[in-house]
């Protein structure tokens, strides 16, 4: 059976392979010293340069030639502006993966990482370890005394010494996983996925994080939590500061984020320094960013892009190195098409975007956050309080019905779980203060029950409704609600009839466009 061929890839090395001696074969050259080992044969040495040591790759090559005869030199030109760039070092290497012609049957690759910039060498770590370039790291070392020969050694990054490693950074993605979840067990594989997703954004990202979902569906908590993480690794050094931005408006939401300097307007007798710079090196969370007015968009925009701002008032800038979340119940996509919401904020703070689940979408969650909030309570006020098994049946058998509204999701379930505690005897819930309880609850929701025509809809088709009716209230007329709703559709059809199709799935619920 014939061995494969045994091919290097490797970067010049400016200074090492650059002997300035006329004895220079007596000075450690990594490159030319690779092929001079007796143990191995390198059949092809891939030898990357940049554009401005053309005529060093060519010594080294005729160098290599010189001492080694069997082993071909094929030299490439690797285009980059700055070997300390990561973006362009990794861009202009990953073009050459992608356009080489790797021949894995009848080749072994070694990925020479002892020459080259210290980024050249973590860029060619990383594509190894990415298999576009599919083969195994090869460091080099000098002679360890007169008369020894260059050492080179091979690391395999599939070795099963390496697990334990990749164990431990699962580990530590897992308790990174548990702690935004705040060691609640939940169950619901959608937002379990949100959450695991969340943890890499925030350990391995600073650009803004926009948190969709309803009122107390836990936006403000998790912004925190991804604070405390993020703290917690280093990765922050200010403060966690918050703001509901529907609290505030006009000058006072331009003075509240941005500042202002005495005299600015009636009422500024001082100099106040803005939610941006307490925020300073720490976390920005905007709740119901969708509530800001175009001017304070605009500005907010600024501060993130350039890291500076004008306080209100003033002609000098001011810095600030924040990372924000935004939090939003609107459709800021339908908000940017009514001219209510800055399309460029928007692109800004869209790149990752997480829903949340409503609560009652989330049933199976229910008991262990009932749980998480028992276990709050308990280190509260030093009582532990529990739910006996009939009670706990009842009340879970309710939570998770159709009858349970949970308008304020999480909070209404707080909120709940907290009288039931306050109101037990002995730390014991029993079935009557359940009882007593959900009385209280659909005495609380009857006023926030669902229109008429949702009632006795399943959950889905209330879903699509209700997405149906936000495109119908912003809209100009029938047929333009019908144009967007059937864009791809009304493609196939000869004669399409958009507003016919959408008055007669308005009827099935008894709606009428003139209703909207």
């Amino acid at each position: 059976m014939r061995h494969k061929r045994k091919v290097v890839i490797g970067f010049v090395g400016s200074q090492l392979d650059n002997g300035q001696r006329t004895d220079r074969w007596e000075k450690w050259r990594p490159s030319v010293s690779l092929v001079q080992h007796e143990d191995v044969v390198i059949d092809r040495f891939e030898l990357l340069y940049n554009g401005k040591f053309r005529d060093l790759s060519e010594r080294v090559a005729r160098d290599i030639a010189t001492v080694s005869p069997e082993t071909r030199v094929a030299i490439h030109d690797i285009p980059m502006r700055d070997a300390w760039d990561f973006e362009d070092v990794y861009g202009s290497l990953f073009d050459f993966a992608r356009h080489y012609r790797f021949d894995t049957e009848h080749e072994d690759y070694w990925i020479h990482i002892t020459t080259g910039t210290h980024v050249v060498q973590i860029c060619l770590f990383l594509l190894t370890e990415a298999r576009y370039l599919p083969g195994r790291l090869l460091q080099t070392s000098p002679p360890r005394g007169a008369g020894d020969q260059a050492g080179y050694q091979l690391i395999d990054l599939d070795l099963s010494r390496y697990d334990q490693i990749a164990q431990r950074f699962s580990s530590e993605q897992a308790e990174g996983v548990a702690f935004l979840k705040s060691g609640i067990p939940t169950r619901n594989s959608g937002f379990n996925t949100i959450i695991e997703e969340i943890e890499k954004v925030a350990v391995k990202s600073r650009a803004p994080m926009l948190l969709m979902g309803p009122t107390g569906a836990g936006k403000s908590f998790l912004a925190r939590r991804v604070f405390e993480l993020k703290k917690n690794r280093h990765q922050l050094e200010g403060k966690f500061v918050e703001l509901n931005c529907a609290t505030v408006h006009g000058d006072g939401a331009a003075s509240t984020l941005f500042g202002h300097i005495k005299g600015a307007f009636t009422g500024a007798a001082s100099n106040r320094p803005g939610l941006l710079r307490s925020a300073h090196h720490g976390l920005l969370f905007l709740d119901e960013i969708g509530e800001l007015g175009l001017n304070e968009q605009a500005m907010l925009l600024k501060a993130l892009e350039e890291k500076r701002f004008l306080p209100v008032g003033s002609d000098v800038e001011v810095a600030s190195d924040f990372q924000l979340i935004a939090g939003t119940n609107r459709d800021l996509g339908a908000e940017v098409v009514a001219g209510r919401f800055r399309e460029d904020l928007y692109a800004r703070i869209n790149l990752w975007t997480y829903a949340l689940p409503r609560l009652a979408e989330r049933p199976e969650d229910i008991a262990p956050n009932i749980d998480y909030q028992l276990a709050l309570l308990a280190m509260e006020t030093g009582e532990k309080t529990s739910f006996n098994k009939e009670a706990r049946s009842r009340y879970l058998g309710f939570a998770t019905s159709a009858e349970a509204i949970w308008t304020g999701n999480f909070r209404d379930l707080a909120a709940s779980v907290t009288r039931l505690a306050t109101l037990s005897d002995a730390g014991r819930i029993t079935d009557v203060q359940v009882e007593d309880e959900i009385a209280r609850l659909k005495r609380l929701w009857r006023h926030q029950k669902q229109p008429s025509f949702l009632e006795g809809v399943d959950l889905f088709d209330s879903m699509q409704l209700e997405a149906v009716l936000a495109v119908c209230r912003q809209s100009k007329s029938l047929s333009d609600a019908g144009r967007k709703l059937y864009a791809v559709s009304r493609g196939a059809k000869a004669k399409p009839n958009d507003a016919d199709r959408l008055k007669k799935y308005l009827a099935k619920f008894g709606l009428a466009w003139d209703q909207l």
